[in-house]
């Protein structure tokens, strides 16, 4: 592909061979058109993390684990629409994104019982705590957290990326929430369950997660909000 493609038109090459593998009636509509409302809802303005750029590195890092998956193509339209909504004040992204695939895809020519593993999937994301017998969740979720694992530079830049996204939150009550999900990703017994997650990602995620607890913490002290 040309380096001139934008990341939308990047994306458009990568969607019809998702799609493409998961249908199987007769029906074939053009697949563009949902692929182009995706682009569309990845790009609303109020995203800073959550972005086509994450889609895309959520989309590369399951190429990197599709081994472990037992449908990888599944798992990718998973990553498509995992964020599809996405209002940073509202606390239903996941299941509202779970619900459009559920209207989407039939309507694509994906049969229900496909539509349901690929909702289930969205669904899974809330809590990035797929069950040891379920290699598409664990791939899915792998690759969604494996920003966790970036180089300190790229940590800093996705933290400050979701700071933005709640810039309406207050500093205080931002930290406080914020700590408390580290917290909850550090108190998960792995944070990454397929066998290269852990091999590669998981040492490195947790050292930033400690290191960003502790930027919180420091900035309110020890009695402050991010120790509520």
């Amino acid at each position: 592909m040309p380096d001139s493609q934008s990341p939308g038109e990047a994306l458009r090459h990568r969607w019809l061979p998702a799609l493409s593998s998961a249908r199987d009636g007769a029906r074939r509509p053009d697949p563009f058109p949902y692929c182009d409302n995706l682009i569309k809802r990845w790009s609303e303005p109020q995203r800073k993390y959550h972005t086509l750029d994450h889609l895309t590195a959520v989309l590369d890092r399951i190429e990197v684990l599709e081994d472990h998956a037992t449908d990888p193509d599944l798992v990718r339209l998973a990553a498509w629409f995992h964020d599809a909504v996405y209002l940073p004040e509202r606390s239903e992204n996941e299941e509202r994104s779970a619900r459009l695939a559920e209207r989407a895809l039939p309507e694509a020519g994906v049969s229900q019982e496909r539509t349901a593993e690929v909702a289930r999937l969205v669904r899974l994301t809330v809590t990035h705590d797929p069950a040891d017998d379920d290699p598409n969740g664990q791939v899915l979720c792998d690759a969604d957290l494996a920003i966790l694992a970036s180089p300190p530079d790229a940590y800093a830049a996705y933290a400050a990326a979701v700071r933005e996204e709640y810039g309406f939150v207050p500093d205080d009550a931002f930290r406080a929430g914020r700590a408390a999900v580290l917290r909850q990703l550090l108190n998960l017994p792995r944070l990454f369950r397929t066998p290269y997650g852990q091999r590669e990602w998981e040492a490195r995620a947790r050292e930033n997660l400690r290191t960003e607890l502790a930027e919180l913490t420091e900035l309110t002290g020890p009695t402050g909000p991010a120790d509520s």
